[in-house]
């Protein structure tokens, strides 16, 4: 491979959230073993080399005083989107920075709805959408998504449909590819959901930020993409933060094409005096999309498609009753550990703790709303997860 997918870095003191902090504060780590990160949604692997020079050549200058985006940024996301997702006709004008999709989420949800006005969300869903709803007053409503025959997570048209009409709801969230399931929507799948949200004259803020991370097979369609409606019934959330790995850095943008919607929720944003580019965020991402940026993250996707089989296979083989659905998209699995558990006559609760106590660090599923399954993150070197693994079999699933 031509980029280090393997060198196993100590984060430990490094303004890392996913090892300086255990979510679980009752919860001991077993002495001798260090901690292995699978709970936040970061990567545990040295960012892109293109990333680090086009950081490192800005610093080189040694004045950071104000600014303002050049068109080299807007260039630059208009040739991704277009080399990497198909999209046409995309302009400078229909693009707004935003410091992150959840804020640009909250600005779009600010503009368009109301103190306690109801919004739809697919369940299981993101975490950071059900915080932020409850933070800023508006009523959740969930449409579950459930696995078939096939163990494939489907979306439930009727119920979105029944949801969105009794409810009298205006504004949905869509989380495509979907975080935590790991769907990559297919063509027909959008088009379906979108005529739902048509015919019932919702907005659709789409969450698009793990576009990038598909995997064999399948290929990220933005929602906007879908037609003419589409295109201008719906807020669309991108960033290279989860692609890179560069969160702590701050920087997402959207995409609106309708033009009376991205200045409404664009004077929201603004009205805040924070929603603005770091200097070093911006020359990030323009190393990010970049040609050796894409070449990185196109061996990025081939390590984690197979760090998520061998968690797959693995457990699968070794722990009886647990199952998942193997991602199509995104670096997260969602393990159903229920039937697990049911038959070795222990809680997920006490489930979860014993894999603490074994330095595995992982979330659980109830806060996305299936009480059922831990959500695991294998964005990290392969020996550290096959350590996990050997941890879970010795320690956890006895």
């Amino acid at each position: 491979m031509e980029f280090d997918f393997t060198t196993v870095l100590d984060r430990r003191g490094r303004d890392a959230l996913a090892v300086d902090v255990i979510p679980y504060p009752d919860v001991t780590v077993q002495d001798g073993l260090r901690p292995i990160p699978m709970w936040v949604a970061d990567m545990s692997f040295p960012t892109a080399p293109s990333i680090v020079k086009a950081v490192s050549h800005r610093l080189d200058h040694p004045n950071f005083g104000y600014f303002q985006l050049p068109d080299a940024y807007y260039d630059a996301i208009i040739r991704w989107q277009a080399e990497r997702h198909g999209v046409k006709g995309l302009l400078k004008s229909h693009i707004g920075y935003e410091n992150g999709v959840l804020g640009g989420v909250g600005s779009a949800l600010r503009t368009l709805t109301g103190e306690g006005d109801p919004i739809l969300v697919h369940e299981p869903t993101y975490i950071g959408f059900l915080h932020l709803l409850h933070d800023i007053g508006r009523t959740v409503i969930t449409s579950p998504l459930t696995r078939d025959a096939q163990g494939v997570w489907r979306m439930d048209y009727a119920d979105m449909e029944a949801k969105i009409r009794t409810h009298g709801i205006k504004v949905a969230i869509f989380c495509s590819p979907h975080n935590p399931c790991g769907r990559v929507w297919e063509r027909e799948e959008i088009e379906r959901a979108m005529d739902v949200y048509a015919r019932c004259g919702c907005t659709v803020i789409s969450d698009e930020i793990w576009a990038d991370l598909t995997f064999e097979g399948h290929r990220h369609i933005p929602t906007q993409s879908i037609g003419e409606d589409a295109r201008m019934r719906t807020v669309a959330f991108y960033a290279p933060s989860k692609t890179f790995s560069l969160a702590g850095l701050i920087g997402s943008y959207h995409i609106i094409y309708n033009d009376d919607l991205r200045t409404r929720i664009e004077a929201t944003g603004q009205s805040t005096y924070y929603n603005s580019c770091n200097v070093l965020s911006l020359h990030a991402l323009l190393g990010a999309y970049s040609l050796e940026g894409a070449r990185w993250v196109d061996e990025l996707r081939t390590v984690l498609y197979g760090n998520l089989r061998y968690v797959r296979d693995f457990m699968e083989t070794n722990f009886e009753g647990v199952s998942m659905f193997l991602p199509e998209g995104t670096y997260m699995l969602f393990l159903n550990c229920r039937a697990w558990c049911d038959a070795h006559g222990i809680s997920m609760e006490t489930l979860l703790k014993r894999g603490v106590e074994a330095g595995v660090i992982w979330q659980n599923g109830a806060a996305f709303g299936d009480p059922d399954c831990i959500r695991l993150n294998v964005a990290l070197p392969f020996s550290l997860v096959e350590e996990a693994m050997m941890r879970l079999k010795a320690r956890v699933f006895l």
